[in-house]
């Protein structure tokens, strides 16, 4: 049995697999503020869906930047507590198998690639707009290797400060994001309902796809999060549309699809991880 999990900076995730290609039943509840208080709820959660089955492996997720180890947290907006602290090495300790750890992001990008709508891309592009936008790039089944990580969401996008001028900066998060409507319009997202408001990040959104493509060069571009899913949300025929007439530079750019695996992205993304190093 295979132990997965997703910490994200609003809820967490947890669910086992017989056999890296079924999904038990995931249980979720609120991510605590508190390291100890976070850990000691998965391992008490984690316990109970394991029972007496052995554990073989795990894998999951946290929302942040890690260390170059791939250990811990090294930098979080949301999960300041968890920051430096050894989750692997806890984990470790309490289920007594290694433990594979990777960003958020990154982890869902790779089950989209393995398990929901980038199947058969030899080199896919993640992108999630949600209260944040995060990302990441999965060449052929594996999350591509990178320095530091892959942060999307930080792109300068708008240095002139004339796209949206009241935005609080000028990177791509703080453009279309849940986080930056709210800034905007002083509202939650899902209460924008100004088909203007939405085109415009669907323009905003299709500069930074052009930016990822001749940058990453995918052949297909996944979009996820409430921003994309929910109702009301950046329209794709709008981010399409203007993607085409932005990028003039290849004959033909890459499809770009919706997300299929919703909230369980990661957790999905955890049953991949574990395959691929599984068999190498």
């Amino acid at each position: 049995m295979y132990l997965l999990f997703d910490i994200g900076g609003t809820k967490t995730r947890l669910a086992v697999s017989p056999d890296l290609e079924q999904l038990g039943e995931p249980v979720i509840f609120p991510t605590e503020r508190s390291y100890q208080a976070g850990v000691e709820k998965i391992i008490y959660e984690a316990g109970k869906l394991i029972g007496s089955e052995h554990v073989d492996g795990i894998a999951g997720d946290i929302a942040g930047v890690l260390n170059a180890e791939k250990s811990e947290l090294a930098a979080s907006p949301n999960l300041l507590d968890w920051v430096g602290k050894p989750l692997c090495r806890t984990l470790h300790e309490a289920f007594g198998v290694w433990v594979h750890l990777e960003n958020d992001a990154d982890l869902v990008g790779l089950g989209e690639a393995g398990f929901g709508a980038g199947q058969g891309s030899g080199i896919m592009a993640y992108l999630t707009v949600s209260t944040g936008v995060g990302g990441g790039r999965v060449v052929n089944g594996a999350i591509d290797t990178y320095n530091t990580g892959f942060e999307p969401g930080f792109m300068v996008l708008d240095a002139s400060r004339k796209l949206v001028p009241k935005a609080k900066s000028y990177f791509l998060e703080d453009l279309i994001s849940g986080t930056a409507f709210q800034h905007q319009y002083k509202k939650p997202a899902y209460e924008v309902t100004q088909k203007k408001a939405w085109d415009a990040a669907a323009d905003i959104l299709a500069i930074a796809l052009n930016n990822l493509t001749v940058m990453w060069s995918p052949d297909t571009i996944v979009l996820g999060g409430k921003m994309i899913t929910g109702d009301p949300a950046i329209p794709l025929d709008r981010v399409r549309e203007s993607f085409a007439e932005t990028l003039t530079i290849f004959e033909k750019g890459p499809q770009i699809v919706p997300a299929a695996l919703g909230e369980v992205g990661g957790l999905y993304g955890a049953m991949a991880l574990l395959k691929k190093k599984q068999h190498g």
